[in-house]
């Protein structure tokens, strides 16, 4: 079993001390307790073949050549990469973790359906009740919206949570929602099952610290123009603060392109795998801003290797209060939700 000690470096870069994997326990616990015993405080992540020791305090008293030297240790990494909680190399299994026993990230996929904005308690009860029986896991809905225009329906704010309730007491479907701000972090944390960011709040550092001292799974948005480390260094304010269960979303990015609400970053689900332990879900209806696109995107995005998907169902798009564009009727996610599954089955994961 290999064993690797993540340490911070007081210039900012990192370092992975990997120890030989026949070394002796009693070696290993050696090596630890002199760390410890020099203000090192220590994270264990134990996976299949690996335990991972992340080691963060002040490192100006580590010896690193003395620990190279150590006939246990196989070699020292250094670590380009400013985020530690939210890396790979910190943490090699992937994160998986269940909301209200459904499980998020590893062998199942998940989608997240439901409506833009909650308009009325008769909409998001039809709509609930649409997407649960077409195999969703999770049911969506904006209760607070941020909007490009002052002038656009907002949302219906606390009153859409209880709407949001509601459904949840009819179909048993957890529910996910976007926050705007702290004030109503409360709320939030006693009836939503996953708090989402939205992409204009993915730098709202004051928020992301409050989030991360609540016990509800975050699911962070990409913003118009973040770069992936931006991206996963937002996931990485919550996690610092105690919260390790976060999702990434890709929703798509700003670019020259016009025809398209946005640019679907699909090698952003790959590079994001590559980087991260964290599951990454894809919003196929925000990136394209258009409902016939959302097949593709979600088909593509599942072969990407994606763990999820958030897409919008209204029962009356040409209606919508918000985005009717981009949100398919029942009956269209249906059909999708049916290839889905066939196309899950291909890529070894399960709906549900």
């Amino acid at each position: 079993m290999r064993v690797s000690f993540f340490i911070t470096m007081k210039e900012g870069k990192e370092m992975i001390v990997v120890v030989r994997a026949d070394a002796p326990q009693s070696e290993v616990e050696k090596l630890k307790e002199n760390l410890i015993k020099r203000g090192m405080e220590i994270n264990f992540s134990k996976g299949v073949d690996h335990i991972v020791m992340g080691l963060i305090g002040d490192t100006r008293s580590v010896d690193l050549d003395s620990i190279a030297s150590n006939e246990i240790v196989e070699k020292v990494l250094r670590v380009q990469e400013p985020y530690k909680k939210a890396n790979r190399l910190f943490h090699p299994e992937d994160s998986v973790f269940e909301v209200d026993g459904r499980k998020i990230g590893g062998s199942a996929f998940s989608v997240i359906a439901g409506p833009c904005s909650v308009e009325s308690e008769e909409q998001v009860i039809s709509v609930a009740k649409s997407v649960k029986a077409s195999g969703a896991s999770f049911l969506r809905g904006g209760a607070f919206k941020p909007r490009t225009s002052p002038y656009s329906f907002q949302g219906m704010g606390l009153d859409g949570l209880e709407l949001l309730k509601l459904a949840r007491k009819e179909t048993g479907l957890p529910i996910v929602s976007e926050i705007m701000s702290t004030d109503v972090l409360d709320a939030f944390v006693e009836d939503v099952d996953i708090i989402q960011v939205g992409a204009r709040s993915m730098q709202n550092f004051v928020l992301l610290k409050e989030l991360g001292k609540c016990n509800k799974p975050v699911m962070i948005k990409r913003g118009l123009a973040a770069t992936i480390e931006e991206w996963i260094m937002s996931a990485e304010y919550v996690m610092k603060e105690g919260n390790d269960r976060v999702i990434l979303c890709e929703r798509g990015i700003r670019t020259f392109e016009t025809f398209t609400r946005n640019t679907l970053d699909l090698s952003a689900i790959p590079a994001v795998k590559k980087k991260s332990h964290l599951p990454v879900f894809v919003d196929p209806s925000h990136s394209t801003g258009m409902w016939w696109m959302v097949e593709p995107m979600a088909k593509a995005a599942l072969a990407a290797g994606a763990d999820g998907l958030m897409i919008e169902v209204h029962n009356s798009p040409e209606d919508a209060l918000c985005d009717g564009a981009q949100s398919l009727k029942p009956e269209k996610f249906d059909q999708l939700m049916k290839v889905l599954k066939k196309y899950a089955q291909i890529e070894g994961k399960v709906i549900g």
